[in-house]
């Protein structure tokens, strides 16, 4: 266990290096996170004037939503640098190392789980600039930032997981793009639960994504309800390993093919 967290962190470090020599890109996937925070935000601002929507500003409902849709997308994609270390035979190479196989898919999920930490902070940053609050306090937003990340490991570990499976990165972006949209809209992200279409909601109560928003909605908004945030948190939490054991299993079974 600890020889496999050592290679995990050395293959993260590898990782961010990689991002280091282009920096620039945590802003370009900002890029889309902004456009809704200040477009959507605008749009629909005047929502909290139907009665019973649960906050006075949109822009406080909208931030919890598009912080884990950050996450959310930017983790999805993370199966296309395992695609291009696969193209490469980097992939080929480190398999005939000493490396542990569960290093292969924990490194390069570790290194996004430090990208959503920073794009998160900016997201936040920027929030407040424009006058978002967060009425749960420090706490609600240490637990909006540890759901974006909880989110954003499991869809990193299943989108690597697809890529050793795939292994073609256009099969990938169908894949992906066939269900980030969806999962989008039957979710609270834009919406509260009980103004959107019934069969909308119950589809929610399934959605992985839904539960991140909810309960960083509820810690930030609220700041209570701690029985309802852990059960969403453990609920990601199975989400997590149960990705994280589809990956393993991609790992072997690409090797036994090579």
């Amino acid at each position: 266990m600890a020889l496999a967290l050592r290679h995990s962190t050395y293959m993260m470090w590898r990782e961010l290096l990689a991002l280091w020599r282009q920096p620039w890109w945590i802003g370009v996937t900002l890029m889309q996170p902004i456009i809704w925070l200040l477009l959507f935000g605008e749009l629909f601002r005047s929502v909290v004037e139907i009665p019973g929507f649960e906050t006075s500003s949109y822009i406080d409902f909208l931030v919890p939503g598009v912080i884990i849709m950050t996450a959310f997308f930017g983790a999805s994609w993370g199966g296309m640098g395992m695609i291009q270390d696969l193209d490469r035979g980097v992939t080929d190479r480190l398999l005939v190392s000493p490396l542990a196989r569960a290093a292969l898919v924990a490194g390069k999920v570790m290194q996004s789980a430090v990208v959503i930490l920073i794009q998160s902070l900016i997201m936040i940053a920027l929030a407040l600039i424009i006058g978002a609050s967060f009425p749960g306090g420090i706490d609600g937003v240490l637990v909006m930032l540890a759901m974006a990340i909880l989110l954003g490991c499991s869809v990193g570990a299943l989108s690597n997981g697809l890529a050793l499976r795939i292994r073609k990165e256009e099969s990938l972006i169908a894949l992906l793009s066939a269900v980030q949209l969806p999962l989008t809209f039957i979710s609270t992200a834009f919406m509260q639960k009980d103004l959107i279409p019934g069969w909308m909601q119950t589809a929610a109560d399934f959605n992985p994504l839904n539960w991140a928003i909810e309960a960083s909605r509820t810690a930030v908004l609220e700041g209570g309800d701690w029985g309802f945030i852990a059960a969403r948190a453990g609920l990601l939490l199975a989400v997590l390993l149960l990705a994280g054991w589809f990956a393993l299993r991609s790992v072997g079974a690409y090797q036994r093919s090579v």
